[in-house]
């Protein structure tokens, strides 16, 4: 079964124009990406665990913050790598210059046999949905879309 990830897209309204919440993945292999490699916070749920509680789960693991509010179910997508990806809007108000990720461990250098440990979200930004399109991964692009279409400007 492919795997399944459930994340938040949290937004809020800054003057007249909305914005959007991402997070950069932290790791040397997304260290110089920028453009297109901007994400949702989000991650990987077990069966039997409910979808959206697992979002707000991993959005408060990558970030310090944890959502609340009316949330917005939006369309799921499928990320290159045939991972499911469900995804609710919320809004909400969190510094991104303060978040707090967890770490994740990995061998690196490659064959060295040290482990180091980096940030989930290495940074985080609010974006105006404009930007926010540039920035995030493609496939994710579409709950931007979504959002802009349900919320009214």
């Amino acid at each position: 079964m492919a795997k399944q990830s459930a994340g938040i897209l949290l937004y809020r309204r800054k003057a007249t124009q909305l914005e959007v919440f991402l997070g950069h993945p932290g790791g040397p292999f997304w260290a110089k990406k920028d453009l297109g490699s901007w994400s949702i916070p989000k991650g990987e749920y077990l069966d039997g665990e409910e979808p959206l509680q697992a979002a707000i789960r991993e959005f408060e693991e990558e970030t310090g913050y944890r959502p609340s509010g009316d949330f917005i179910q939006l369309s799921s997508i499928r990320q290159k790598g045939h991972k499911t990806v469900h995804c609710w809007a919320v809004a909400g108000e969190l510094d991104a210059d303060s978040i707090v990720s967890n770490l994740f461990e990995i061998e690196w250098p490659p064959r060295s046999g040290k482990m180091k440990a980096f940030p989930e979200i290495d940074r985080a930004a609010w974006f105006s949905l404009e930007m926010a399109r540039v920035k995030i991964n493609e496939r994710q692009a579409s709950f931007i879309d979504e959002l802009e279409k349900l919320i009214d400007e």
